[in-house]
């Protein structure tokens, strides 16, 4: 994608949002899709993954500071449409959202569903990845790790896995004073990792200090997606205005971007979920 022609806004697709000045409000625009197979199981209760796909759109406003505006919906027809719907209206409501419209196709064999939110930056400079200054400490919101003990069937984090939070509140709060800002989907390792090469920098974990819903899992859980937490780096000294745990600090650039209780991790493969 890449290669295509992109809009400055697009910032070179090394974001999860488009960031777009329209008169005197800067838009946040973000799209991400969900396929059965993929993203969630054939018997999955549709209710959940509409709300999931709300949540992880809206993670993406969050970690840029943005106030929702409204969401577009892809999808496609099949079985499961009430459900979806009635999760679509709950997550709405939830999140304080609204609907602007989207379209709708019948394409049997297939169940992809996709959403497009649409935000307004609450703060200026809208937050990136590619922030992250040499002496920033690093920072991550809630915990770790429940996603994937609710995906195994774990009943106290199921809730974490089918119906998870995004941090809005928290994003607006961070964007005056984070200098770089993403959530955590794809797994903290790999998602640390993505931040340290967007900045040029290298970011050093200490693995103890991360919160983790089960220390014995500790080293699957930063590696397991779906958190939608909030991970950032902030100057030395200075102290979030939410609550977030201390992690790491950030590094002049070495040949290796992350490192994990001083081992260097130099590759992406096998840090965390990739898309391809």
């Amino acid at each position: 994608m890449r290669g295509l022609p992109l809009h400055a806004g697009a910032r070179r697709l090394d974001d999860d949002c488009a960031v777009l000045e329209f008169g005197s409000e800067t838009l946040i625009l973000n799209h991400d899709t969900m396929a059965e197979g993929t993203h969630f199981r054939a018997d999955a209760d549709m209710a959940d993954v509409a709300w999931k796909l709300v949540a992880s759109n809206l993670s993406d406003l969050a970690a840029k500071g943005a106030e929702p505006i409204g969401v577009l919906l892809g999808h496609c027809l099949g079985d499961g449409d009430e459900q979806f719907l009635n999760g679509l209206s709950e997550a709405l409501h939830t999140f304080n959202t609204r609907l602007l419209g989207g379209d709708t196709v019948k394409a049997p064999g297939a169940n992809v569903v996709g959403l497009t939110a649409i935000g307004r930056a609450t703060h200026t400079p809208v937050p990136s990845r590619c922030g992250a200054q040499i002496g920033d400490e690093v920072y991550v919101t809630g915990t770790l790790g429940g996603a994937m003990l609710g995906f195994e069937g774990a009943s106290e984090h199921l809730g974490a896995f089918h119906r998870p939070n995004a941090r809005l509140a928290e994003g607006r709060a961070l964007a005056p004073v984070v200098t770089a800002m993403m959530d955590v989907s794809d797994g903290l390792l790999l998602d640390a990792f993505r931040l340290a090469e967007a900045s040029g920098v290298s970011i050093a974990l200490e693995g103890e200090a991360v919160p983790v819903a089960s220390t014995e899992r500790r080293a699957d859980a930063l590696r397991w997606g779906d958190d939608y937490e909030l991970l950032f780096t902030m100057p030395v000294g200075k102290n979030p205005p939410v609550d977030a745990a201390k992690i790491g600090e950030v590094l002049s650039k070495g040949f290796a971007p992350l490192t994990l209780d001083g081992h260097p991790l130099v590759n992406a493969q096998g840090l965390g979920f990739e898309h391809r």
